[in-house]
Formats: structure tokens, C-alpha cells, sequence
């Protein structure tokens, strides 16, 4: 039986577009309707099995009703430029589908819709409409269904007469009573005023009909209602007009030229590639087969190295290779490993653990640095091998940081996102192979050793084109010699790990749980009784019903008592600070000295983080498993927690180095500016320099308060801070931190045209650059969203900054393992915390150690101010603070 899909192209990219974040693709266009408006028709497609389908656009503004009433659609705002850029891509998506469109000068989608299902009725053809508005209701019958669309577009609401039937009490055709009564402010129907649905619901079970409730009026329940009636006579039948959607527009497609017989793959990858839409392109199906609808594609030719047959594979170990190492689990400190995918021109193998382990050639040449080898992420690799007691050497390529250097904004690509751009094989992502969470299962032999296996030959063919796009964006050294060296560096301290004294955790937790006792009391002092001080319902109705304190923000279920709420809450009652200080103490106990316990390594006393060396947009490492870089420190109980970090050597001490306002001194080489040089090489105290600057005063006159301002400035500026973040960081008026803004860029007027001219450049160019180049897209730069548009500025400001002092600390890294190697110490770098690295050091060789790291992080990378760095030692890292 035939089945008609008509699908209202507008209606539904608007709701896309509304319903989903502003996406970008990493050349700027926007594409949020359109991902929204592809999940709705992959689903519609699959689900419903159309023989035919057409889409219907509005095909201009002005339309046949504007002659009826010239303010027709007239309340609404002019569409984003962000959503009428992207119908121009829908179209071209339909086209990749093979899915006719059309639209019909002075006619709306409603109109060409209505039409055809109307010639689509007679013919009792099954037909759904896919639309998000109830105006399409009126077209329901026996064989036409309309499927409102919910939740964005992710969901549909089948309509048939029944439902129209439950849930108005009215017959499809009513619909357009109901709008004639009822109005629609979307489309500027006036209706009759003060008649909202249940009004005009409750008239048409009663009349029937608009015409039979206007002849009526003086048996209408209402003395207002009638008087509205009277006086709206003609803006009802109006309304019911302009609600009416055309049965007979000159549509000149038939509904027999709407035929479907599915879409070839390639023009349909094609733009899921271009659109940048990876977690579609394992939906693509082919010819239709099982095999097709797995994702699997063609076929795919490999071999399994079995345990008695590794010699005649010996040969097929060359150089260069691709090798993807495949572990059961995320944290490769733990994670056993599966086995190992090979590949290189003509060759694709798959190696099981078992035979791996066993197979001394293979071995010898993973560990040959002269055999070259092409990985996804070589330092996960490393770590992971080294666990297990092999060596992995000779890594020429690292796709993984390779790729985050093309577009940093993109987060945790996997093997398959690499090949969706830059492979001709098909790989699905881990999740489709082993499933998630709880459900996450080693699939059996043969559908693993292809999932691997298609993993190497998919970092096989991608590495060539990678490397060109590399080179188009001059990133090559960036690669080379900062990022690649760099994971071996990571992998070396991440394998290394950092002691942790568990027996001194737990003496902390108990003064923690002594601390959380006493303020408990106090807590139930202030209130007057005794509640659950971590449910938000209990502490809101102490809060805001016993102690009568001000509401400053609401949510869903109540009055909101989250932090920013109580820190402004503070001066009213002395009850909100003892709960602060409670939330940070439990937030200790729970995340920092459990967390950190669970985490020790039964093995070796130590704790191995995961540095993310592709992560954040600005190139900072992050620390995760755990996050070693965000223990608090402004809380002395806090800070405390760093005393069990301790040297994993009797008689070691901890070093720690920290560079000094490294991203105002890049600050100061990268804007020019004269008077921020000066400072820097002066030695001064920026922060006194700018008070002294800024309000005009000799040194000796710099008050603390000054420099307080001054330094809240300073830090400020760097991220583009306006006077309302200024004024709420120093509480002063707007006013006044306007004025303090405009004195210190009439001082530092190089700071400011850097400011100016390096936003001119961002729009330019859509990215902006670090000294070493690493870029960072900014696809909101241009956006006619001024919040966005502000957000992209501000970072454009920023990140050359944040981005270059990132580059300099790791470049510091590098340099300082290769003086420690060609020294011989035995002094070991554990830890990098933002702009601090970590050592643990021998009592022999803390002398040498003071001068050769300051040394090495000074001279990083040379700038026109100096790098300072500041050294401190203890028996732990609380005293090396």
C-alpha cells in the first residue's frame, strides 16, 4: 500500500533550530537546524517506511492571505540570520536523500500540503503529515494522519479523527472554528479577543461552527462574551478564513511524482562529512542488508595471527605501521588489553593479547624505535603497554592530538570520527560495539578482531590526509615538537604516579568529620532545630519560611539554595556562612579524601593520574582519575590536603615551581604595550605598578586596597572583564569600575589596540593563534547574537594569551625531562598543576635541582619581559608550598 510522508519544511526547521544549542561546524556554519531537521527525517524514514515524500517550504513572505489581511504573520520577528543560512542546506540535505521538495510563490507549506493530501484522500492513499502546528490538524481524516512533532522534533504525536476527538471533543474540520474563535498569535490571527481555547472549545460543543455561534450570540452564556462576539463578527470570520489551508493551490507535483525508493549512500555521507555530523554517519544504511544496517559496508578483508602460525607473519611487521591498541575499559591503568590491530598498504591484521604476549618477534618490533609506527593516542598506548611489561617505541604520528590540533573545540574524538573524515573504511564507535555503562560487554571473536583491525586501517589511510590538512593549517611543528614529545613526557609521569600517605588521608578525614560536627550543631543552634542540612527542600524551608531570608532565585521545586544564592544571602543571617563552610567541608571529605583513597594503587602506594592532553580549547592540560589539578586552596583544610603528597623515596623532598603571572607577561610581549614592559623588566610588582600607574601615584603611596583593584584589573583584562564583572569582583558601582577600566587603558593603550585589532583579526580569519601557533576556531565571532557574539570576542582576547602560557609550560616539560636524562639525576617531574610543576628530588641533588628548574622554565620560550619562576621544597607538598 502507498504511504504519503509530507513534511512542513518550516515548521520543522524552526523547532530544530529553537529546540537544539547554536552548533557550528569548524568552518563556521551553523548548523543546529540542520542536524535537528536530519534526526527527524533518519527517524521518519525508518519508522514509517514512506513510499512517497515530499517536503513543502514557504516559498516568501507576502502569500495570497496578506490580501485578505495586510497584517497576516505581521507580530513576528525577523528570523535569525543563524536559522535563514541553514535552509539553503536543508534543501541541499533533501537532495543528498533524493527527496522531492517543493515550494509555490504566494502559497504556504500549509497550502501545498493541504492540497495534496487532499488529491492523496480521494485516492485513499495512507498519508502522515510531519509539521509542528495544530493548523494542520484540520487536514485529519480517515486516511490522512498529522504527527505533531514534541520535544524539538526527537518526538511525534500521532493524530487520527479519535485523537482530535479525545482530546478537543471536536471533528478535524473544527480545527478551524477553533482558530477562527481563539485567534493565533504565531500568525497574527486576531480571533475574537478574550476568547482562549477552553472559551471557544466550550462554544463549538455547544454550535458547531463559528458562523453557527455568531448567529447565536444572544444564547451565549455571558454578558461580556457577547458583547465581544457582536463586536468581532467580522475578526471571527476572518480569522476563520485566514485559519482555512487551501485544498486546491496549483500545485503542479503530483502525488505520484513523490515517489521514494531510498538514497544512495555516498551523496548522503557526503554531507553528513561536510556538515560534520559524525554520530550520523553510522545511520547511513546501503543497499538495505543486515550487514549494511550494522554499518559494515563492503567487505572487509583481514587476518587473525593465531598462537602456531606467527611466523608467516613476521614479514608483514613493517615500516612505517599503523597499530591501534585495544584495552577493555576507558582508564588504561587498569584496562587489560584485548589485542592489537596492524595495518599498512595491502596488509590488516588482527594480533589477540594471548598471542601477543607470546609472540617475541612482535615484541621486538614494537618496542624497535627505528620500525616507525602511526597510533591514535600514543601516551594512552604507552601507559598501558608499560603496565603489561612491553615497550612500545618508534611512534612517528598521533592522530589523536594530531586531529585536536586541527580543531581543538572538537571533544574526545574516537577511531571512528578520524575515519567518518579522513578514511575510505567504515568504523563504528566503541559504544555500538561494546554497548555502554553497565551493559558494556567484549563482543565475541570475529566481531572484535574486525572492529580492531578496521581501526588500524583506518589510522592507515587517514595519517596522509591528516598530515596535509596539517600542513595547510601550519601546524606540522606544533605536532612535531611540542605536542608529540610531550605525551611521552605525560606518559612517563602518569606511569610514575605521586605517593600519597592513605594513614595521613584518614587522620584528615577524621578532623573533617569532627569539623562537620561541631558546625552541624552550630547549624542546628542558629535554626532552631535539627533538619537535613544536604536537602535542599528541609534547608529552603528553614531558610525562607522560619528565618524569613529574602527569595532571590526560584527553581521547579522550590526557592534555589545553591552557593551563589547563599554567598549573597551571608550578610542577612550568620547561619548561611556556617552552611558554606559545611557544603565545602563534606564537598572535601566526599570528593578529595574518599575520592583520593579510592584511587591509590594497590601495587604501588601511588596515585596515576590521566593528564588530557586534548581536551580544552586553550591547550591546558587537564587531570582526571583523578583530578589532581583542582584540589582547593583558598581553604586552609583544603591546601591540608596536599600534606599527603609525599616523596615515594625515604629522605626526598618535593619541589614545586611555579611560574609568575606568566599570562601577563605574555600579556606584556604580545600586545607591545611600552608601560607593561617596562614594569616586567624592572622587576617590579605588576600589580603596585599598575595602582601606581592608574591613579597617578608614587609607590610609596600604593595602598593595599590599590593594588587590590589593581590586581583585579590586571587578571581581568586578560579575560576581556566588562565594568559589571569588575564592579561585582571589587564591589564597587558599575560606574566606577567603568571609570577604572578607561584609566587603565588610557595607561596601557597597547594592552587596548592589542584588544581591538586582534577581535578585527578573529573575524577575519575565523581563529585566532598562539606564538606557537595553535589555533582556535571561533565560529560565533560574527554572530548577530550579541551574547555569543561577545563570548567569541572575549575569548579571542583571551586565548592567544592563555593558549601561549599553556604552550610555554609544556614546552618547559620537555626541555626539563631531556636535562634530567642528560644530567643522570634521579629527580623525578610528577605533577603539572596550571602553571606549577611538581618534583620529587633527593636531599643530593636539591641544590642543583633549585637552579637548573628555574633555569630550564625561564628559558622555555623567549619573550621580550622575563619569565620568572618561584622554587619551594618540603617533605610534602603542602610544606613545598
Amino acid at each position: 500500500m502507498s504511504h504519503l510522508v509530507l513534511i512542513d519544511g518550516n515548521s520543522i526547521a524552526n523547532r530544530a533550530f529553537y529546540a537544539l544549542p547554536l552548533l557550528s561546524t569548524s568552518a563556521g556554519l551553523h548548523t543546529n537546524a540542520v542536524l535537528g531537521f536530519t534526526t527527524m527525517l533518519l527517524k521518519v524514514l525508518e519508522e514509517m517506511n514512506p513510499t512517497h515524500v515530499l517536503v513543502a517550504f514557504d516559498a516568501g513572505k507576502v502569500v495570497f492571505r496578506h490580501s485578505e489581511f495586510a497584517e497576516y504573520k505581521g507580530g513576528r520577528s525577523k528570523t535569525p540570520s543563524e536559522l535563514s543560512e541553514q535552509f539553503p542546506l536543508i534543501r541541499d540535505l533533501l537532495d543528498a536523500f533524493s527527496i522531492r521538495r517543493f515550494e509555490l510563490e504566494g502559497y504556504e507549506a500549509d497550502d501545498i500540503i493541504g492540497t495534496l493530501t487532499l488529491h492523496a484522500d480521494q485516492n485513499n492513499w495512507k498519508t502522515t503529515v510531519i509539521t509542528g502546528d495544530k493548523d494542520m490538524l484540520q487536514l485529519v481524516s480517515d486516511h490522512v494522519s498529522v504527527a505533531l512533532t514534541r520535544k524539538g522534533v526527537s518526538e511525534i504525536e500521532l493524530y487520527t479523527p479519535k485523537e482530535i476527538e479525545e482530546k478537543y471533543g471536536l471533528k478535524p474540520l473544527q480545527i478551524i472554528d477553533l482558530k477562527g474563535l481563539m485567534g493565533d498569535t504565531s500568525d497574527n490571527i486576531p480571533g475574537v479577543p478574550g476568547v482562549g481555547e477552553k472559551t471557544a472549545l466550550k462554544l463549538l460543543h455547544e454550535y458547531g461552527s463559528v458562523e453557527s455561534v455568531l448567529e447565536n450570540i444572544d444564547k451565549v452564556s455571558g454578558k461580556k462574551l457577547q458583547e465581544n462576539l457582536r463586536e468581532n463578527v467580522d475578526k471571527a470570520k476572518l480569522s476563520k478564513a485566514l485559519a482555512t489551508i487551501m485544498r486546491d493551490a496549483p500545485v503542479e507535483v503530483t502525488v505520484e511524482e513523490t515517489a521514494y525508493e531510498g538514497y544512495t549512500p555516498e551523496p548522503v555521507t557526503d554531507f553528513f562529512k561536510k556538515m560534520e555530523f559524525k554520530s550520523l554517519l553510522s545511520k547511513v544504511k546501503g543497499a538495505g542488508t543486515d550487514d549494511e544496517k550494522k554499518g559494515k559496508g563492503a567487505p572487509f578483508d583481514f587476518a587473525v595471527v593465531e598462537s602456531e602460525h606467527t611466523a608467516r607473519f613476521a614479514d608483514k611487521l613493517t615500516s612505517p605501521m599503523a597499530v591501534s591498541v585495544e584495552m577493555d575499559g576507558e582508564n588504561y591503568h587498569h584496562a587489560p588489553i584485548l589485542g592489537f590491530g596492524l595495518a599498512a598498504d595491502g596488509v590488516s591484521l588482527y594480533v589477540p593479547w594471548d598471542v601477543a604476549k607470546e609472540w617475541t618477534a612482535f615484541q621486538q618490533w614494537l618496542a624497535d624505535d627505528q620500525q616507525e609506527k602511526w597510533v591514535f593516542d600514543g601516551k594512552r598506548d604507552t601507559v598501558s603497554l608499560a603496565w603489561h611489561e612491553l615497550t612500545m617505541a618508534g611512534i612517528r604520528f598521533d592522530s589523536y592530538l594530531a586531529t585536536y590540533l586541527l580543531n581543538a573545540a572538537e571533544s574526545s574524538p574516537q577511531v571512528a570520527d578520524i575515519a567518518s573524515h579522513y578514511a575510505d573504511v567504515q568504523v563504528l564507535p566503541d559504544e555500538e560495539v561494546y554497548g555502554k555503562g553497565a551493559k558494556r560487554l567484549v563482543p565475541e571473536m570475529g566481531v572484535l578482531s574486525e572492529h580492531v583491525a578496521r581501526k588500524a586501517t583506518a589510522l592507515w589511510q587517514s595519517v596522509p590526509r591528516i598530515r596535509d590538512a596539517m600542513a595547510e593549517s601550519k601546524l606540522e611543528e606544533l605536532l612535531s615538537d611540542l605536542e608529540e614529545p610531550l605525551s611521552l613526557v605525560l606518559a612517563t609521569m602518569e606511569k610514575q604516579g605521586v605517593k600519597v600517605n592513605e594513614h595521613r588521608l584518614q587522620q584528615m578525614g577524621e578532623e573533617l568529620d569532627t569539623q562537620l560536627e561541631k558546625l552541624t550543631e552550630t547549624i542546628y543552634e542558629l535554626a532552631g532545630t535539627s533538619f537535613n542540612i544536604n536537602s535542599p527542600k528541609q534547608l529552603g524551608e528553614i531558610l525562607f519560611d522560619k528565618l524569613d531570608l529574602p527569595v532571590l532565585k526560584k527553581t521547579k521545586t522550590g526557592p534555589s539554595t545553591s552557593a551563589d544564592v547563599l554567598e549573597k544571602l551571608a550578610p542577612y543571617h550568620p547561619i548561611i556562612e556556617a552552611i558554606l563552610h559545611f557544603r565545602q567541608l563534606g564537598k572535601l571529605r566526599s570528593t578529595y579524601i574518599e575520592g583520593l583513597t579510592k584511587e591509590i594503587h594497590p601495587g604501588t602506594g601511588k596515585v596515576h593520574t590521566i593528564f588530557n592532553q586534548a581536551t580544552t580549547a586553550t591547550g591546558r592540560l587537564s587531570s582526571t582519575d583523578p583530578n589532581l589539578q583542582n584540589i582547593p586552596i583558598r581553604l586552609e583544610e583544603g591546601r591540608k590536603i596536599r600534606e599527603a603528597f609525599i616523596p615515594s623515596e625515604e629522605g626526598w623532598y618535593i619541589l614545586a615551581a611555579d611560574y609568575s603571572q606568566i599570562e601577563l607577561r605574555v600579556l606584556a610581549h604580545i600586545s607591545g604595550d611600552a608601560n607593561l614592559i617596562d614594569a616586567f623588566q624592572k622587576g617590579m610588582d605588576i600589580h603596585t605598578r599598575t595602582a601606581m600607574d592608574v591613579f597617578d601615584v608614587a609607590e610609596t603611596e600604593v595602598t593595599s586596597l590599590m593594588r587590590r583593584q589593581a590586581k583585579a584589573v590586571n587578571f581581568g583584562i586578560v579575560y576581556g572583564i566588562s565594568d559589571y564583572g569588575l564592579s561585582q569582583n571589587l564591589n564597587i558601582t558599575r560606574k566606577e569600575a567603568g571609570e577604572f577600566i578607561e584609566r587603565y587603558f588610557a595607561v596601557f593603550s597597547g594592552v587596548k589596540q592589542y584588544m581591538e585589532d586582534i577581535v578585527k583579526q578573529a573575524k577575519q580569519d575565523g581563529f585566532v593563534t598562539t606564538l606557537l601557533n595553535r589555533r582556535r576556531y571561533l565560529p560565533d565571532i560574527k554572530s548577530s547574537n550579541f551574547n555569543l557574539r561577545s563570548f567569541a570576542e572575549r575569548t579571542a582576547m583571551n586565548t592567544p594569551i592563555q593558549g601561549t602560557a599553556a604552550d610555554i609550560i609544556k614546552l618547559a616539560m620537555i626541555r626539563m625531562q631531556g636535562s634530567l636524562r642528560e644530567q643522570g639525576l634521579e629527580s623525578r617531574m610528577l605533577l603539572q598543576v596550571h602553571d606549577e610543576l611538581i618534583f620529587e628530588v633527593p636531599e643530593k641533588e636539591l641544590e642543583i635541582m633549585q637552579q637548573l628548574v628555574p633555569d630550564v622554565m625561564e628559558n622555555a620560550l623567549k619573550l621580550n619581559v622575563p619569565l620568572k619562576v618561584d622554587v619551594n621544597y618540603g617533605r610534602s607538598w603542602y610544606e613545598a608550598k
